[in-house]
């Protein structure tokens, strides 16, 4: 805050606590709180972290446009008395329409502070436990809450002392991961559990759970569900929800999130109230009913006009369904199957977990509901991504947009322009939240897809497989020595790219061909560039000597993506020219 900022908001607190008040004394306590209140909301707009609006036209935009402190280069201080913009009188009329809205409602609810693993209630004492539970590593709730609470304090009334006790905050045992304080995912894990199953204990045995849950990070939604199943929870459905006001700042050209999924949910208790933990799951039954149970919802989902991204989503409370309503899954050896990967120190997964499963056959129905006999088995996150990401497309469900035609030199001159809000080239764009939703729902990470998706803005693309030829087939450009690009006469092919590569290479002759891609789909890619640059011979080889085409996987996906890519695209013309030498080189 500037000087007279600080001046201002103290002032006016001032007056608020000790405001003239002709009331009963409730009443006078009740007005002096509004007042502060309406005080605390002009802290918002009366900062030196505003910035001027705009897309509005006018006015500031508020300190908390996304959640957390920005830093500005410049801001923008507007007097708190102006007529046109945010000032004293909006925010204290924004305070009395909620006391207008809340004044029809015959049911008054009951606001208490209190830990959510000690809670206050009975035990089986509400038919509904609804929660928004903090969402991993992504929001410093408590540091960023004294911005407001400091002015709250200072102009509450004496009657509400024992919620203003404190200096700041209290941040010892909030539930997050934070490094600095020494939170890590097992802290968060265990609390949430501790919180979950105090959730459960005052929720009648016959009552519903909805947990709200939106994150990009696949590690805090897998530790979020492992709390819930830990908690006797029994997961019964997921349901996708537009929670965002896509206005707002944080969404204007930028990779926000514009939905929550909202998990539904049951006790999974025995008639006493306790949990059952005796319920031990057979593996084998476990993965005999999964694809018969994402079976039945696909289809049924589909004819509802749910597809693409949300589909996934929800898909999976009843896939969770079958796997919570056990305390435990164990294999025919006795081992516990895990809900997630166990990685070891290097990352790689040592034990599949059950939601890994989960994607696995939700790809494979998806991709049956687009041609019979499709069979996702095998297929690696980006394969199953791509599969998925262009079912999306094609059923022109949530997100899905026209990436256009735009080439590198029009997207420079529209970046000096728009000051790099370009639009993406080509390729085959998704709403960034779509694009979330489908990594996150099918196990994958965007931010470790570098080299297959790309998001700027708030739009995430699958890149044209074009684009894709100097990592495919030569060092991977993130390796280059970052220059400052030059804009070309033209623009490179990427044949080009590809004399360039294979003349670093020595040359792709009778004995060499091109290094293996790491994954089924990075090799279907190599052989459609090698089919659409005329490399027939190397193709050949590639195919049959280097043992690509003995791997049935390959060809699987390979007919996937020809039912997926769209007509008239390259990479449909390529993948279908590979697929119609597959007889001729013995396959």
């Amino acid at each position: 805050f500037t000087s007279r900022q600080a001046l201002s908001l103290e002032t006016l607190g001032h007056l608020a606590r000790t405001a003239p008040v002709n009331s009963p004394p409730d009443l006078a306590v009740a007005i002096r709180t509004c007042l502060a209140l309406a005080v605390d909301r002009l802290a918002d707009f009366n900062a030196s972290l505003c910035v001027l609006n705009s897309v509005g036209g006018r006015g500031v935009v508020h300190v908390f446009g996304r959640q957390a402190l920005p830093m500005v280069w410049d801001f923008m201080e507007t007097n708190p008395f102006n007529t046109e913009a945010a000032n004293w009188r909006t925010c204290y009329e924004v305070v009395d329409k909620v006391i207008k809205n809340e004044g029809v409602n015959r049911n008054c609810g009951t606001v208490s502070r209190a830990n959510a693993a000690q809670h206050p209630l009975p035990d089986d004492s509400a038919a509904a436990f609804v929660t928004d539970p903090p969402y991993y590593d992504a929001v410093p709730y408590a540091d960023l809450s004294d911005f407001f609470y400091v002015w709250l304090r200072r102009n509450l009334p004496a009657e509400h002392g024992s919620l203003i006790a404190r200096t700041l905050t209290e941040k010892e045992q909030e539930c997050i991961v934070d490094p600095v304080r020494k939170k890590d995912r097992d802290f968060f894990e265990q609390n949430m559990r501790a919180a979950m199953s105090e959730g459960r204990r005052v929720l009648q045995p016959n009552g519903v759970g909805i947990v709200v849950f939106a994150h990009k990070s696949t590690a805090g939604w897998e530790t979020q569900i492992q709390a819930m199943v830990d908690a006797g929870w029994i997961v019964t459905g997921s349901w996708p929800i537009d929670t965002e006001r896509p206005g707002r700042l944080r969404a204007q050209g930028s990779a926000a999130l514009a939905s929550s999924v909202h998990l539904v949910c049951r006790p999974r208790e025995n008639p006493d109230g306790s949990v059952r933990t005796n319920e031990v799951g057979d593996w084998r039954d476990v993965l005999t009913e999964l694809p018969r149970r994402i079976h039945e919802w696909m289809p049924r989902l589909a004819e509802e006009g749910v597809v693409g991204a949300d589909a996934i989503f929800a898909c999976l409370g009843p896939a969770l369904e079958i796997y919570s309503r056990y305390s435990r899954v164990e294999t025919a050896s006795g081992e516990v199957v895990p809900l997630g990967d166990q990685l070891d120190a290097t990352g790689k997964v040592v034990t599949r977990g059950y939601l890994s499963h989960v994607w696995e056959a939700v790809a494979k129905e998806a991709l049956s509901m687009i041609f019979a006999g499709a069979n996702a088995e095998g297929f690696e996150p980006d394969g199953r991504l791509t599969a998925m990401w262009l079912w999306t497309l094609s059923t022109g469900g949530n997100g899905s947009t026209d990436a256009g035609s735009t080439t590198e030199d029009e997207a420079d001159e529209e970046e000096e322009e728009t000051g790099g809000k370009a639009k993406l080239k080509g390729g085959f764009v998704l709403e960034y939240d779509a694009a979330r939703k489908i990594a996150q729902g099918l196990g994958a990470r965007l931010e470790g897809l570098v080299s297959l998706i790309e998001v700027k803005g708030d739009k995430a693309r699958l890149l044209p497989v074009a684009e894709r030829t100097k990592h495919l087939f030569g060092k991977d450009e993130d390796a280059a020595p970052a220059k400052r690009r030059k804009k070309k006469a033209a623009q490179r092919t990427f044949f080009e790219s590809l004399d360039e590569v294979e003349e670093e290479q020595g040359g792709w002759g009778e004995k060499n061909v091109p290094e293996l891609g790491n994954t089924v789909l990075d090799r279907v890619h190599q052989s459609m560039i090698l089919f659409a640059a005329g490399r027939s011979e190397a193709l050949k080889r590639f195919l049959v000597e280097d043992g690509v085409g003995r791997d049935a996987r390959y060809w699987r996906l390979a007919q996937a993506l020809s039912a997926l890519y769209p007509t008239g695209t390259d990479e449909k013309r390529w993948v279908d020219g590979v697929l119609a030498r597959k007889k001729g080189l013995g396959f």
